[in-house]
């Protein structure tokens, strides 16, 4: 499968690490994009950054040159997590200014799996309006909501019930989280 995994610079930098954990470039094509502002929130939430595993391949924000720029060569799946209101609304609207954006525009139009997880509260009308154009464009909304039925002791547990719904919409096996009601092994 090939990823796509933008970061934006929405608060749950420890989303996107969690995530980029569980993808193993040994089995499947991982690319990562990050927005303007995902640098700076990077460094206030993980003080040792973001960390790739060898194989991922990172793209500037500023070429629209990588290969998911155009729609003759979508990856298989897009994620933007966490994805900031800003770039949510950017996207619902169709603006395209940066290759992150562009991605994301391309996901849509060529019916591929877009998944956006905002990590947001309380949300605006302009936000809600935002999530209905986006569903009607086909994209899925994964707001980082967690669980707890899992009873996690962890901040890393709480954030996997949320990496762990992201890998089931991408339809990637998982441990990360035990299934509601299912017997334990």
């Amino acid at each position: 499968m090939r990823l796509l995994v933008a970061v934006t610079g929405a608060s749950g930098s420890l989303y996107a690490q969690r995530l980029l954990d569980q993808l193993d470039p040994a089995h499947h094509e991982v690319h990562v994009i990050l927005s303007q502002y995902a640098p700076a929130v990077l460094a206030e939430e993980l003080p040792g950054g973001l960390v790739l595993r060898e194989g991922v391949q990172q793209h500037s924000l500023r070429s629209m040159n990588l290969p998911f720029a155009s729609g003759s060569n979508p990856p298989d799946a897009m994620v933007v997590i966490p994805c900031s209101m800003g770039t949510l609304g950017r996207i619902a609207h169709g603006l395209s200014s940066d290759s992150l954006l562009r991605c994301a525009d391309v996901m849509l139009k060529e019916r591929r799996t877009l998944l956006l997880v905002p990590r947001e509260t309380p949300l605006s009308l302009i936000h809600v309006r935002n999530f209905e154009l986006l569903l009607l464009a086909g994209a899925r909304i994964l707001p980082a909501n967690p669980s707890y039925y899992t009873r996690p002791l962890t901040v890393e547990q709480v954030v996997d019930t949320v990496v762990a719904r992201v890998m089931d919409h991408l339809e990637l096996p998982h441990s990360l989280a035990a299934r509601w009601k299912d017997e334990p092994e």
